[in-house]
């Protein structure tokens, strides 16, 4: 699926529009440059989560969690990983076990260490606004492509 959003509104909005069609357990992988809005992705997706508070970059703490009604949401930002085996001082494996969704953004740094994701949300700059490109890894993934696949920027 492919899809231009002309600014950050829009693009919170279609994060809100994937939260509210989320399945509880799903694992996506965020990829952009520097300042592309991956983590204003993950804003959107966590208020159409139900989230009201403030949603942190975890740049330098690694890993944000959020205990919500409808889900146990992981965000990873593994920028600053040095190596790929740091994953497992983290309890990456643990939090896979659990029936959570995990939002990862620079999944590459974690590489033979990260499972397969589910979805991967590609976010590319365009001279006005951003451009996303979404990529079903499982059957999960695809359903979730479909069900968001009639959104249309504000």
């Amino acid at each position: 699926m492919e899809l231009d959003l002309p600014d950050t509104d829009a693009q919170l909005a279609f994060g809100a529009h994937i939260g509210a069609r989320l399945p509880g357990r799903l694992l996506v992988y965020l990829e952009g440059d520097l300042g592309t809005g991956k983590t204003t992705l993950v804003r959107g997706i966590l208020r159409g989560l139900g989230h009201q508070g403030p949603v942190r970059s975890p740049t330098y703490t690694l890993i944000e969690p959020y205990e919500l009604a409808r889900a146990r949401v992981y965000h990873l930002d593994l920028y600053r990983l040095a190596d790929p085996e740091e994953l497992e001082y983290l309890g990456l494996r643990d939090l896979s076990g659990e029936d959570a969704l995990l939002l990862v953004e620079w999944a590459d740094r974690g590489a033979g260490s990260l499972p397969a994701p589910d979805l991967t949300i590609r976010i590319h700059y365009r001279p006005r606004g951003r451009h996303l490109t979404l990529i079903e890894g499982t059957e999960q993934g695809r359903r979730l492509i479909e069900s968001v696949g009639h959104f249309t920027p504000g």
